[in-house]
C-alpha cells in the first residue's frame, strides 16, 4: 500500500493541529456494557501517537446498525467511558455527529484533547448510496476539524465500505493510514503475495454464501481448506448426506458439489458432529458420525474426531488463516470444536507458523474461550474487510488513501 503513513504525518508536525481519525469501535454490547473491548484497545497506538505529538484528536466511528437516526441503544457513550479509562484522560462525547454540540466542542479543543463524535451512522448520509449526500457529511466532518487538519484512516473493519467517514472525507483532507490499518494490510500481504507453505485456511461461520467468494479465491492457492461451522452442513448435504435440522442453504448445494469436485484434495469436512435436539445452551447433545445425523437433530459443533483430523493437518502448516468459528461457541456445550481448532493453530504458531485470526466472531471466540491472544501471530479487527482483501477485491477505504492529498 503506497500511502502516506502516520509517521509521516507526525514528522510533518501536528502540534496545534486537529486530526480527524476514523476508528472502528463497533464492539459487542450486553445490557449497555462492552463485552469485548478488543477493537478499542487496537485503536490506542494511533491515538496515543497523535496525542504524544501534540495533536487534538476528533474520533468518528459507528456502533451497530442504527437506521440513519439517533438510537440510544447504539450510543457511543460506553465507548467514550472505556476509551477514557484506557487512555488515562477524559474523552468528550458529542451529543451529535456534526451538529451544534459537536461543533461547539470541536471549536474548544486544544493540544491533547480527545473528542468522540456520536455514532456516525445516526446520520443517514454516512451510508447513503448517493455520492452527493455522502459528500455533504464528509464536508461537514472536514469543516468540524477546521483548516490545517488531517485525516487518519484507522478503522480497518470498515475500509471495505464506501461511506462518508471512511471514503469521502479522505478526498477532502490530507490523509494517512493509521498504525492499525497499515499493520493489517502488511499482514494480509503476507497471506496473499508469498505465503510459506504448507498454507492452511480454516473457514467457519453460518452461511456458505457469505464465504463463497473467499473459498473460490483461496481454494486454488492453499494446500488445506478446513470447513466447519454451520456452513459445513451444506457441504455435507452436497455429498448426499442427511443433515437433520442443521443449518442448510439448499440453493448452495450445487455450488458446494462443484467445489468438492474441483478441490477434493484440498477441502476437509467434519467426519463427526455434535448434534442437539434444540438450539439452546442446555439442549440435549450427542456426538454422531457426519453420516448418521438423526432426523430432528441439528449440528451445533464439529466432533472430537474432526478436531483431531483438522489438528493433524494444521500442525504441519507454515501459514494459517482462520475466519469463522467451528460451532456455536457461545454455548459451552458446543464450544469444544472451536477451542480445539484454535489450540491446534496456537500449537502450530509455537512451532513457527504464521497465523492470522480473521476478525469478527473468530476474534471474539479467542477471547470468550479464554485463549492466549499472544498465541497467534495476528488477530485482525476486520472480518469482512479481511475476507474481501483476500478475495482480491478493491477496498474503497484503502484505494482512496492511494490518491494524492487535496
Amino acid at each position: 500500500m503506497t500511502v502516506p503513513t502516520l509517521a509521516e504525518l507526525i514528522d510533518s508536525g501536528v502540534s496545534g493541529r486537529t486530526v480527524l481519525v476514523r476508528s472502528d469501535f463497533n464492539v459487542p454490547l450486553e445490557d449497555g456494557r462492552i463485552t469485548d473491548p478488543g477493537r478499542i484497545e487496537a485503536s490506542l497506538p494511533t491515538i496515543n501517537a497523535l496525542l504524544d505529538a501534540g495533536a487534538a484528536v476528533v474520533l468518528t466511528a459507528h456502533l451497530g446498525r442504527p437506521k440513519g437516526e439517533p438510537d440510544p441503544k447504539y450510543s457511543l457513550a460506553p465507548v467514550a467511558e472505556k476509551l477514557s479509562e484506557l487512555l488515562g484522560r477524559h474523552v468528550q462525547l458529542a451529543a451529535d455527529v456534526v451538529g451544534t454540540d459537536a461543533q461547539a466542542r470541536a471549536e474548544g479543543l486544544t493540544e491533547g484533547d480527545v473528542l468522540l463524535l456520536e455514532n456516525v451512522r445516526f446520520d443517514p448520509r454516512e451510508t447513503s448510496k448517493d455520492e452527493a449526500e455522502r459528500g455533504e457529511l464528509a464536508k461537514a466532518l472536514a469543516d468540524l476539524v477546521g483548516p490545517g487538519a488531517a485525516f487518519v484512516s484507522d478503522g480497518f473493519g470498515v475500509v471495505h465500505r464506501k461511506q462518508a467517514s471512511v471514503y469521502d472525507v479522505a478526498k477532502l483532507l490530507p490523509h494517512y493510514a493509521g498504525k492499525l490499518v497499515a499493520t493489517e494490510v502488511d499482514v494480509l500481504k503476507n497471506l496473499t503475495e508469498d505465503p510459506k507453505r504448507p498454507y492452511a485456511v480454516v473457514l467457519g461461520g453460518s452461511k456458505v454464501s457469505d464465504k463463497l467468494g473467499v473459498i473460490e479465491a483461496l481454494a486454488p492457492k492453499v494446500d488445506t481448506l478446513v470447513i466447519g461451522g454451520g456452513m459445513a452442513f451444506t457441504f455435507l448435504a452436497a455429498q448426499g448426506l442427511s443433515v437433520g435440522t442443521s443449518l442448510l442453504q439448499e440453493d448452495q448445494i450445487d455450488v458446494c458439489k462443484g467445489l468438492l469436485e474441483r478441490f477434493a484434495d484440498v477441502i476437509h469436512l467434519p467426519v463427526d458432529v455434535v448434534v442437539a435436539d434444540s438450539f439452546s445452551a442446555d439442549a440435549e447433545a450427542q456426538t454422531v458420525s457426519a453420516e448418521e445425523i438423526p432426523e430432528g437433530w441439528m449440528g451445533l459443533d464439529v466432533g472430537p474426531e474432526s478436531v483431531s483430523r483438522f489438528a493433524a493437518v494444521l500442525g504441519n502448516a507454515k501459514t494459517i488463516f482462520w475466519n469463522g468459528p467451528a460451532g456455536v461457541f457461545e454455548f459451552e456445550k458446543f464450544s469444544a470444536g472451536t477451542k480445539g481448532i484454535a489450540e491446534a493453530i496456537i500449537g502450530a504458531t509455537a512451532k513457527g507458523a504464521f497465523s492470522v485470526v480473521g476478525g469478527g466472531d473468530s476474534a471474539a471466540a479467542v477471547r470468550t474461550l479464554g485463549l492466549d491472544e499472544d498465541g497467534f501471530s495476528h488477530i485482525s479487527t476486520g472480518g469482512g474487510a479481511s475476507l474481501e482483501y483476500l478475495e482480491g477485491k478493491t477496498l474503497p477505504g484503502l484505494a482512496v488513501l492511494e490518491e494524492s492529498a487535496p
